[in-house]
């Protein structure tokens, strides 16, 4: 992997302070990894491939058509943690109908007033993209700021789980994806980066925040490498929740 996604945006200067500072080296796979697949919504997709300038006309988040070529990485990959039993956690937003707890978003942003959901509101911004849509086993986080760790109960659930690390998918690159990828990183997992995954509405955006995270807080690596590590990982790792029928009272105190 000689040449990267982000080489192009940096100067020589950049590289020879990457290199001579030591940033960027591997810190490796854990031994119990969660994937986490990082605001897959219709909201930062749209509800087709088109291009992002057509897209963002209904869908202010969408980050166009790059979003369903990543989807399709993203849909392989959560299928290879499926049928490993590794556990796939997704993050979404939450916000009420009426916006009043959309808090510092309206700051920064001239539509940050527009609903969730698309123009006709048959859609509901919010709604992880059908094609990857959570199974019974996977989890769903609700948040309202970037970070899949504020204010949410993921840590939680990787507590809960014995998770030692994170595979991490999702949207958008330079914001709620790199977001969660340092909160993991300050919380001391290690931290993978997807690197066909993630997307971004920013082009640079999207490759100097691989860069910065690959330098600084997570392994950016090819999905083939994903899927070869998760391969080597032995069967039956996690005891993933699951439901079984309630016990009558009655017969429970038999």
């Amino acid at each position: 992997m000689s040449e990267r996604i982000w080489d192009k945006f940096l100067t020589e200067r950049d590289k020879a302070v990457f290199a001579t500072g030591g940033f960027g080296a591997r810190a490796g796979f854990g031994k119990r990894p969660a994937l986490l697949v990082i605001d897959v919504s219709w909201a930062f997709c749209g509800e087709r491939p088109e291009p992002i300038l057509e897209s963002i006309k209904h869908w202010r988040n969408s980050c166009g058509a790059e979003s369903w070529v990543a989807l399709a990485h993203i849909k392989t990959l959560i299928e290879a943690a499926r049928a490993k039993g590794l556990p796939v956690i997704y993050t979404t937003g939450e916000r009420r109908s009426d916006n009043w707890d959309a808090g510092s978003w309206r700051w920064k942003s001239t539509r940050g007033d527009e609903a969730g959901g698309s123009p006709g509101g048959g859609v509901d911004g919010n709604e992880i993209v059908t094609m990857i849509a959570p199974g019974p086993r996977d989890i769903v986080i609700k948040k309202q700021k970037p970070s899949g760790f504020f204010g949410t109960n993921l840590a939680s659930y990787l507590t809960l789980l014995g998770c030692d690390s994170v595979i991490v998918v999702g949207t958008t690159t330079s914001g709620c994806v790199r977001a969660t990828v340092v909160d993991a990183f300050s919380l001391n997992y290690r931290v993978i980066v997807a690197e066909e995954g993630c997307f971004d509405r920013s082009e640079a955006s999207h490759a100097v925040s691989l860069c910065d995270m690959h330098a600084k807080y997570a392994d950016v690596v090819p999905l083939a490498e994903i899927l070869s590590y998760f391969d080597r990982l032995p069967a039956g790792l996690f005891d993933l929740p699951t439901g079984s029928p309630a016990v009558p009272i009655k017969e429970a105190a038999e």
